[in-house]
């Protein structure tokens, strides 16, 4: 008692049966340890099929390995590739053209049509839909599919051209690498641009109201309102878009595949192809698993490199 009040002091005993440091049951208790034992199957699952690939392909660089036998070559496979392997080069460079122009197109377009898929305008829905639908079919099929539409012969895209006058004659787009380069970009659009319609959307779609409606109280219209409020505020989901679709881009090779298959002469090749056919040795070419693991590591290095520069340079998207 202290000055005629009574203070009520609980004193908390320990539990002699609680979990103690070094014991099981106080492992077990820890959430983090729960969250990690939860996810561990996924991580194993990723070190063994991602990390472990990895360092097989950094050991068969350094061998002359075909498959079956090989031997110690320490690093003429990556002196072969820098000073003698020019196709390596020309279809680094393909991968690159098809890169910048997809995404000058791709991107922007991407952004254009969620922009206006937000809008609660009618049909947005079927549009919606039709606008995603080309993103679930499989790339050889949007192969075969722009292979038929801009076939030298009855070909889609010649017919309508020639009948509205554009063309006197039908035009072998297969013919010349940039025609060729051409197709492919355009598929390559058509097939993938519906995945980024949807990310651009639901960063639109997770925009506050109010900040529209202060923007439009300070006077804020049209493009100023979208460059100045509506850009910064998506700009974490446009960075990670912008560089999923360029490394996307340059791991094109199915679609190469699919449509071209590298020709006229290997002009469309892409550096992805290049590694696919020397590695199971196909258009003639002897199987040297070695030799495409030297340029797997060296588009490994360069695809790191883009990604750390982009991520660099890109980072005051990160901060809105």
């Amino acid at each position: 008692m202290t000055g005629g009040t009574v203070v009520d002091k609980k004193i908390k005993l320990p539990n002699p049966n609680a979990p103690k440091k070094g014991d099981i049951r106080y492992f077990f208790k820890k959430d983090s340890t729960q969250a990690v034992l939860m996810i561990l199957p996924i991580l194993i699952g990723f070190f063994t099929f991602t990390y472990f690939p990895i360092l097989y392909i950094i050991r068969y660089s350094v061998t002359d390995f075909n498959g079956f036998v090989g031997s110690f070559v320490g690093f003429d496979n990556f002196v072969r590739l820098f000073t003698r392997d020019t196709a390596f080069w020309q279809s680094l460079l393909n991968t690159f053209i098809l890169t910048g122009g997809k995404l000058m197109i791709e991107i922007p377009l991407a952004l254009l049509f969620a922009v206006l898929l937000n809008k609660a305008l009618k049909g947005t829905s079927f549009f919606r839909v039709m606008m995603f639908l080309p993103s679930i079919i499989s790339t050889a099929i949007v192969g075969l599919i722009f292979t038929l539409m801009f076939a030298a012969f009855r070909g889609v895209i010649n017919t309508m051209l020639m009948n509205i006058g554009l063309i006197e004659s039908s035009i072998d787009w297969f013919s010349t690498r940039w025609t060729a380069l051409f197709v492919i970009g355009t598929a390559s659009i058509w097939a993938f641009l519906g995945v980024n319609i949807v990310f651009f959307l639901m960063a639109l779609q997770g925009i506050p109201k109010e900040i529209h409606e202060c923007a439009d109280l300070d006077g804020a219209t049209g493009l100023k309102k979208f460059f100045h409020v509506t850009l910064p505020m998506i700009g974490p989901v446009f960075r990670i878009v912008l560089l999923n679709a360029i490394i996307g881009s340059i791991q094109v090779a199915d679609l190469v595949l699919a449509s071209t298959n590298g020709q006229p002469n290997g002009q469309t090749e892409v550096v992805m192809t290049h590694i696919f056919k020397h590695f199971f040795g196909l258009d003639g070419r002897r199987m040297e698993v070695g030799y495409s693991s030297s340029m797997s590591v060296i588009t490994a290095i360069i695809l790191g490199v883009i990604t750390f520069i982009y991520l660099k340079s890109s980072k005051k998207m990160a901060q809105h």
